[in-house]
C-alpha cells in the first residue's frame, strides 16, 4: 500500500525533528499537504498513519491532512485552470498541450504540535469529604 509508505515517512521525519528538539514528550498532531494529483487516498493515510505511529513518540496523534487542488498554466497563452481529476492537461482557452503543472502534486508536513518539557502534573486540588 502506496499510503503506508507515505504514512512511515511522516512519522520518521516527524520523530527526527522532535529529537532535534530535545525535551518533546509527545506529538499531537501533523498537518500535510496532500496534492489532489499526488495518488493519495485521505482515508488509507489516515488509517495507515495511525498503525505507522503505534509505539512511537506520534502514538495518538492527530492526522490532519489539507487537499491542494491542481492547477496548471498553458505556456503559449498563460491560462490557467483547475485541473480536476482525472486532470485535464490540455488547455481549455487554447487547446494547446504545453502545459506547466502548478500545484496538486504536494506531499507536504507543514505543521507539527508537541508537547515538550516534564509531562503535565495534575493540578486539581482534592475534592473534600467534609459536608
Amino acid at each position: 500500500m502506496h499510503e503506508m509508505s507515505v504514512a512511515l515517512a511522516v512519522v520518521d521525519q516527524v520523530a527526527e525533528a522532535a529529537a532535534r528538539s530535545a525535551g518533546v514528550t509527545a506529538v499531537r498532531s501533523v498537518r500535510l499537504q496532500v496534492g489532489e494529483l499526488a495518488g493519495v487516498v485521505p482515508d488509507a493515510l489516515a488509517f495507515s498513519f495511525e498503525l505507522a505511529c503505534a509505539g512511537t513518540l506520534l502514538e495518538g496523534a492527530e492526522l490532519i491532512t489539507e487537499a491542494v487542488p491542481g492547477r496548471a498554466r498553458c505556456t503559449p497563452c498563460a491560462h490557467e485552470w483547475a485541473v480536476g481529476m482525472p486532470p485535464r492537461l490540455t488547455c481549455p482557452a487554447c487547446g494547446a498541450t504545453h502545459t506547466e503543472l502548478l500545484a496538486g502534486r504536494e506531499l507536504r508536513i507543514v505543521d507539527v504540535h508537541w508537547e515538550d518539557g516534564p509531562p503535565h502534573a495534575s493540578t486539581r486540588e482534592p475534592i473534600s469529604e467534609e459536608r
